[in-house]
């Protein structure tokens, strides 16, 4: 790892372990590609392990062993790329409706040998998604959309007892106060901000994770206008 921070470098070990050579791989891949492919942004590319790559691969602390993972909008492969690398025994969807993002993730998939990944195009919204990976353990999302528009995509995905756990900044409590009746009425349990990588990140993750726990009902006219939100 040339050119990254001592302890950058020390947590990027600490998380990937043996496989952090591929994880070196994929930020290679995305220096070389990404900000000409559109999947990133030219100030991204200095920042690439702490902001994106680990920030993605603790997340997998809110996963158990060889959970059935489903990342809606992986778009560059974040958080799902990390996550693969870091945590080989889960088995990950990646669903993308973008035709250019697909045709990136199936090359990152191939060249790094990342054989418990698939990749789908379309939305999470779209039948065709929800019949290919319903009764999912585990739903996540990165940068996507506000609470109650993610779950109602989202929650219909997972099994009951799943969840749902959403990459998600500062507006993490603003967002559970705002959303938190739609949540509901969606079948998830009352949402709660966890944190991620705390013992080895300077600045842990945040995410806001929702149990599913009823079959998802039938949307109101109150919940359409949380989802325009």
């Amino acid at each position: 790892m040339t050119n990254v921070d001592r302890t950058v470098a020390a947590s990027a070990a600490a998380v990937f372990g043996d496989r952090l050579e591929l994880a070196e791989r994929f930020v290679g891949l995305l220096t070389e590609h990404g900000v000409e492919r559109g999947l990133i942004g030219p100030r991204e590319v200095e920042r690439l392990w702490d902001r994106h790559i680990l920030n993605s691969a603790v997340v997998g602390e809110q996963m158990p062993n060889e959970a059935r993972v489903v990342d809606v909008g992986s778009g560059a492969g974040l958080p799902g790329i990390p996550l693969a690398i870091a945590r080989p025994d889960l088995q990950i969807v990646l669903v993308e409706p973008m035709a250019r993002r697909v045709a990136w993730l199936d090359e990152v998939v191939e060249t790094l040998g990342l054989t418990s990944v698939i990749v789908l195009r379309g939305r999470a919204e779209e039948s065709s998604i929800k019949d290919d990976v319903a009764g999912a353990d585990v739903v996540t999302a990165r940068a996507v959309a506000p609470l109650a528009k993610l779950c109602g995509w989202c929650l219909p995905l997972l099994r009951v007892g799943g969840r749902l756990v959403a990459l998600k900044g500062t507006s993490a409590v603003e967002e559970i106060e705002r959303d938190r009746q739609a949540v509901a009425r969606l079948g998830g349990a009352d949402p709660r901000v966890e944190t991620c990588g705390a013992d080895v990140l300077d600045v842990p993750t945040t995410v806001v994770v929702v149990d599913r726990v009823a079959t998802t009902r039938r949307r109101t006219r109150k919940d359409q206008g949380a989802y325009r939100a």
